[in-house]
């Protein structure tokens, strides 16, 4: 196993609602290794966004510490790339200058951010589409032009949050081939939340079960199929049986209140 490269610590998350205090994370502890490949699934409200935004150092827990090698996240950092479903491109800039953006920030010498630029447009097939502006794109180039931006800065970490949620089924699927070619050609180490199960099954090497009220881990499940992951994997009894171990932990919780009755035995 390699080294760990995020680990959540007793991380605990509170926030204000309507005057009250409102728990979206209760001592979380989750360690996740150099290079892995970690998918985050759960009910909505289960706290799944609130991990990544305080590993991506866009939030301060309210209790524990979340680290990257090491070191307590204080703030965010370019070596955490972050992605969100809805893109965040600058619609007034090129995709170019946008994947490139970052890069301009940081001070980059002009030619290593035109070589760098270029290299990540070839490895999402946009390469041809380098000129252009944001509204030409479809909502599945718009995403690799993000995932681009993410990738040229170098980081050692990826958090992506539901990247693929709003595109349909057929881009969905071609953009996770292209991830998982890019995650293995790269090996950053990846922690991505979704929805779709199929998705969490097909991506990761574990599929990390969160419950809610409060967020906390319900269960881990280690996916135990080989990469490359292939269309015939997804049709595979061994992929169905973990997909349908997953859904049941995702939608058949019992909920806190029933967690924390005592378990009643009949009378002999």
């Amino acid at each position: 196993m390699n080294p760990r490269k995020i680990a959540f610590e007793q991380v605990s998350c509170t926030f204000e609602l309507a005057g009250r205090p409102l728990k979206a994370v209760h001592e979380v502890s989750l360690d996740v290794a150099e290079g892995e490949f970690v998918t985050l699934v759960g009910p909505s409200g289960c706290g799944k966004s609130t991990l990544l935004n305080l590993a991506a150092g866009l939030q301060a827990p309210s209790g524990g510490r979340v680290c990257v090698d090491g070191v307590p996240v204080l703030g965010p950092s370019p070596q955490r790339g972050v992605i969100f479903q809805q893109y965040a491109l600058f619609p007034w800039l090129t995709v170019a200058e946008n994947v490139g953006f970052g890069l301009k920030i940081a001070g980059r010498p002009a030619a290593e951010r035109e070589a760098t630029v270029q290299r990540w447009l070839e490895l999402v097939g946009l390469a041809a589409f380098a000129g252009a502006l944001p509204k030409t794109l479809s909502g599945g180039m718009k995403q690799r032009c993000a995932i681009a931006r993410a990738y040229a800065m170098d980081p050692s970490v990826l958090l992506m949050d539901e990247p693929f949620g709003a595109l349909d089924a057929l881009t969905r699927v071609r953009l996770q081939d292209q991830l998982l070619q890019t995650w293995q050609r790269e090996q950053r180490t990846v922690l991505f939340i979704t929805h779709d199960v199929d998705e969490a099954v097909y991506l990761a090497r574990r599929v990390v079960v969160m419950a809610a009220r409060p967020g906390r881990i319900h269960e881990i499940i280690h996916v135990d199929l080989p990469y490359p992951r292939t269309e015939a994997m997804r049709l595979s009894p061994d992929f169905a049986e973990l997909r349908n171990r997953i859904w049941n932990a995702v939608h058949h919780q019992p909920t806190p209140e029933e967690a924390a009755a005592p378990v009643h035995q009949a009378a002999a």
